[in-house]
């Protein structure tokens, strides 16, 4: 086994395919392929499950990865330290539902990451690519609610990949409107009051199913409805249409101006904000910075933190 052995398969990862890795890394695709066989032989496990869509990293693939990663951060550190090595270049991946909160925690992380050179990666994305992508380890960590509606569904799929969920704030149920919208002026508002309102609720594609919805009250029937893929558009409909969309009611002026705002919705439900990951491995430096820093965001915000 060795270290560069070690950087191929954090890189496959990374990539997604050894195809893309390869080219990443300046070598053919069969000789990386070959160098990953021979590591699977060594170690007498097989690190990828092969598929005609593809590559995945297996279950003892992903406890593998874990290691390696501790294994390449620590040769970077005394590098750094005995050879006046610069700084390894710095790695994070998060997927993400459509929150603020997650985005402010990336942009502190990325300020006081220090780094002279980093490669992260921030995707707002669906929910059971959420699930696939931290899975697949293609995200370190992921960020999703559950309520009652959905846990036995979230908490179903994430058990049977090896995930695990970790809570960060429950909240009550708003809406977000724009400024000119007349129920701006509402202290609280109900479903009947919204059901003139055009809806706006985030796109779900091939994974469509009401458990995998990114708003609560997903069987509610709504006269008018719209389906977005992105929070630009969402916030853009938002002010064109005075429609509304269901969320935690946590929004950043900072990142979405001041034309949008929450109201609460008087419902009997709730929202369980939390982070996922892999429970065989252990996240890197980068990762558990994020969680920090999220965390400190969500603290900001009011709300108070589960563990």
């Amino acid at each position: 086994m060795t270290l560069q052995q070690l950087k191929y398969i954090i890189e496959i990862v990374n990539c997604g395919s050894i195809n893309e890795a390869a080219k990443r890394l300046y070598v053919s695709q069969p000789s990386l392929s070959n160098a990953v066989k021979e590591l699977e032989t060594e170690i007498g496990i097989e690190l990828f499950i092969r598929t005609s869509k593809g590559i995945t990293l297996s279950v003892d693939g992903a406890e593998f990865l874990g290691y390696a990663r501790q294994v390449v951060e620590q040769v970077g550190l005394l590098e750094q330290r005995y050879r006046n090595k610069k700084p390894s270049r710095q790695l994070c991946s998060i997927s993400t539902q459509h929150y603020s909160f997650a985005v402010n925690a990336f942009v502190n992380l990325i300020q006081h990451s220090g780094a002279e050179e980093y490669e992260f990666t921030l995707r707002e994305t669906r929910t059971h690519e959420i699930i696939e992508d931290v899975k697949n380890l293609r995200s370190e960590i992921g960020i999703l609610y559950r309520n009652p509606f959905n846990t036995k569904v979230i908490g179903k799929l994430l058990k049977e990949n090896h995930l695990e969920f970790h809570p960060l704030f429950t909240a009550k149920p708003h809406i977000f409107i724009g400024t000119q919208n007349p129920l701006a002026h509402k202290k609280a508002v109900t479903l009947e009051d919204l059901q003139d309102y055009p809806y706006l609720s985030f796109e779900q594609g091939e994974f469509n199913s009401f458990y995998f919805s990114e708003e609560i009250l997903s069987t509610v029937f709504h006269k008018k409805s719209i389906h977005v893929s992105d929070r630009a558009t969402l916030f853009n409909l938002l002010i064109g249409l005075n429609g509304y969309t269901i969320s935690t009611g946590v929004v950043s002026a900072d990142l979405n101006g001041n034309n949008i705002i929450s109201v609460p919705l008087l419902v009997e439900d709730e929202i369980q904000v939390g982070w996922i990951a892999n429970r065989k491995v252990q996240l890197s430096k980068q990762a558990s910075a994020y969680i920090c820093e999220l965390k400190q965001v969500i603290s900001e915000y009011g709300f108070s933190l589960q563990e």
